[in-house]
């Protein structure tokens, strides 16, 4: 597995990573399965995915315990990364809560559960505009200070949150959902991680599935069931994009995913994109799509295709993406 470094921190860290939010929580597209899942973090280390990022709401808590099992024995050889931000509602969903008091009691929590003393790299899942960047900042530099964290990083944080937040202390990744279905942050976010030294970390960089499978059959808690591009309205406008993209893929001797994550790749040395997956066959494929080049006839083609075929449907629904810092 190619590395690439973190942000200006000198560390190096695989250069794809292993999303981990569906290995124990239901809502994650679809039923989980703990036997598979584990086995899929034992072959990640097998083939030096060892950039894991999980978070204390995913599962509530379940997501980090899951991951003990394997990263425990294996310390030394896994980058952690992991986020707070979300609390639970009452409800059965969650809100954000970013408030300085409360953030080193979620970071001793996900460190208990994860049964480890540091976490690699520590993000604020959300900004929340009731709480000043740069108080919400300060009380992560404080555990950085105490040693129970090694490197802070945002999420879903506008390129001016993010400019806040360096001038308070160094920012090592701000992890947006980049694909070539959502290519946003190209507009201001990932100049900005440019110019401030900062990795931009893709999540859902396959589109949560739609980019390799454009008509998903949804299990009734399948949090994409929320999502516009998902909904029944939307039908199969994105099939054609779907559909050229596979043909590219099939004349290079690549499948559709390692096509997409290549492409990403392609956009900037410090981009570090965390495909997710359960399972061990996707884990093999997408790792193996550090190994593709794209050629600059590969490059125009996607160009075009892109253009001739605009993504429908939008990637949240009102509620979340109202908690997107822009």
């Amino acid at each position: 597995m190619k590395t690439r470094e973190l942000g200006r921190t000198g560390q190096q860290v695989s250069a794809l990573g292993l999303g981990c939010m569906s290995m124990a929580s239901d809502y994650a597209y679809g039923p989980s399965d703990e036997r598979e899942a584990v086995a899929t973090l034992h072959r990640a280390l097998e083939l030096g995915v060892t950039l894991w990022d999980t978070a204390d709401v995913y599962g509530f808590g379940a997501n980090e315990e899951l991951l003990r099992q394997v990263l425990v024995p294996n310390r030394s050889r896994v980058f952690l990364a992991t986020k707070f931000g979300f609390v639970a509602d009452g409800q059965g969903g969650a809100m954000v809560d970013v408030r300085p008091e409360r953030i080193a009691a979620a970071c001793d929590a996900s460190l208990q559960r994860l049964g480890i003393d540091t976490i690699d790299l520590y993000y604020a899942h959300r900004i929340d505009p009731a709480v000043p960047v740069e108080e919400m900042v300060g009380a992560m530099a404080a555990l950085v200070q105490a040693g129970k964290v090694r490197f802070l990083g945002l999420s879903e944080a506008s390129a001016t949150s993010l400019r806040r937040a360096v001038a308070t202390h160094p920012i090592a990744a701000l992890q947006s959902e980049y694909s070539l279905f959502t290519r946003d942050v190209e507009a201001e976010i990932l100049p900005a991680c440019q110019k401030l030294g900062v990795s931009l970390v893709p999540f859902s960089p396959l589109g949560r599935g739609l980019l390799t499978n454009p008509g998903p059959q949804l299990a009734e808690k399948d949090l994409r069931r929320s999502m516009p591009r998902f909904g029944e309205e939307v039908g199969d406008a994105n099939a054609p994009l779907v559909a050229g993209l596979h043909q590219l893929a099939t004349e290079k001797g690549i499948s559709t995913a390692q096509l997409a994550l290549a492409w990403l790749l392609s956009q900037d040395e410090h981009l570090i994109p965390i495909p997710g997956t359960k399972r061990r066959k996707y884990l093999e494929e997408n790792a193996a799509a550090v190994e593709v080049e794209l050629s600059a006839l590969d490059q125009q083609r996607l160009t075009e295709l892109l253009a001739a075929h605009p993504i429908v449907g939008a990637r949240y629904g009102e509620g979340a993406l109202k908690l997107v810092n822009r």
